[in-house]
């Protein structure tokens, strides 16, 4: 299979999503792997690197679009990308699709095979491509929170950890799945008072084990939410369903009750955010103020950190990427249920029920897709 690895165009995108040890891999395996060049720059792989291993350097996007029968990418394609998405061709990456109307769209009307990382899901409910940078952007959601308490960064001026004789700060963490786990460990390790509100009963109980004293899990309503917030100093929204909008926990009059100058993290502004007030921002201009509350709703967050986010997402995608080149897309859903959960659209049907839903459009299994 030609495989084709184009640059991001998503603004502050710093990842790629194949390194050259793994289009080493791929060619070893048979694949031709064109690769944009500087694609993989910012997370310190050359193009020398790349050639060095196999793959063919190429000067522009478009000839990757034309010529590969899979693209592999970190983020869905940009607007002005859309016309050169080819029918049946194979796009694998974070897509999204439950958020994002107009990439929901281009996929139907190009009649492509729409692959998320996001929705690639095992039996036991775990989601494999996920997970690795829900490793990342857990601490990564606390550490941003740390920085914006500072007052000079618009925060009231609390120390997550606190000192001797002076309370610490208080976290709190809606949903407790990979996000919300790394990010208790993160601020509980740091010595914050931390609250996560889980739904999930067997997952409370996990959660209890697994972290430190200062770590409560909660099973979340309304009501301690509302609680809680009132007495944060840090929010960091945690949810998912996958594949799914993701369903708002906190109304615009629950942030009005938050103390002036604490701080929102939206994790899951990918899925469209938890919190009513949420907007998407960028790593350039990271957050905004509204009703006195910082809002950190960056989309991409591993994307500030390439160097580990690129080899921990890359580990995770390769053995799914040899397999759909080397059985095509149809036998390694077939063989493979993980796969098939993780395809989101084909010859302009919606194969993935959470993305038919957010649209009201209609939804095809994909054993019914030719």
């Amino acid at each position: 299979m030609i495989i084709g690895v184009p640059k991001e165009k998503k603004p502050e995108e710093n990842r790629v999503a194949l390194t050259p040890a793994g289009a080493e891999i791929l060619k070893r395996n048979g694949h031709q792997v064109l690769v944009e060049s500087g694609a993989g720059s910012a997370s310190g792989f050359e193009d020398a690197a790349y050639a060095g291993f196999g793959a063919e350097i190429t000067d522009g996007g478009e000839d990757i679009f034309q010529q590969a029968e899979m693209l592999l990418r970190v983020k869905a394609p940009q607007p002005d990308e859309f016309e050169l998405i080819r029918e049946r061709q194979i796009y694998f990456s974070y897509l999204h699709l439950a958020a994002s109307p107009a990439v929901t769209q281009a996929f139907i009307d190009r009649k492509a095979v729409a692959i998320a990382y996001e929705t690639i899901e095992k039996t036991d409910g775990s989601l494999p491509l996920l997970t690795p940078m829900s490793e990342v952007a857990g601490p990564m959601a606390v550490q941003e929170s740390a920085k914006y308490l500072e007052m000079a960064q618009g925060g009231h001026g609390v120390l997550l950890g606190g000192v001797p004789g002076v309370d610490p700060g208080t976290v709190v963490i809606l949903g407790g799945g990979k996000v919300g786990l790394n990010a208790a460990k993160k601020a509980g390790g740091m010595g914050a008072k931390v609250y996560v509100l889980e739904i999930n009963p067997e997952r409370l109980r996990y959660l209890s084990d697994a972290l430190l004293p200062n770590c409560i899990s909660l099973m979340s309503n309304p009501s301690d939410i509302r609680d809680l917030i009132g007495r944060a100093d840090v929010v960091i929204g945690a949810v998912l369903i996958p594949g799914s909008k993701t369903p708002v926990l906190v109304s615009a009059e629950m942030v009005r009750s938050m103390r002036k100058g604490s701080v929102l993290v939206d994790v899951s502004i990918d899925q469209g955010g938890c919190f009513e007030t949420s907007r998407e921002t960028s790593h350039a201009d990271p957050v905004y103020m509204l009703d006195g509350v910082v809002h950190y709703a960056v989309s991409n967050m591993p994307g500030a950190v390439p160097k580990t986010s690129t080899l921990a997402l890359s580990n995770a995608t390769l053995p799914y990427v040899l397999r759909i080149a080397g059985r095509g897309w149809r036998t390694a859903a077939r063989e493979t249920p993980e796969i098939k959960r993780g395809i989101n659209a084909v010859d302009g049907k919606v194969t993935y029920r959470g993305v038919a839903d957010a649209f009201g459009l209609e939804y095809t299994p994909v054993d019914e897709c030719e």
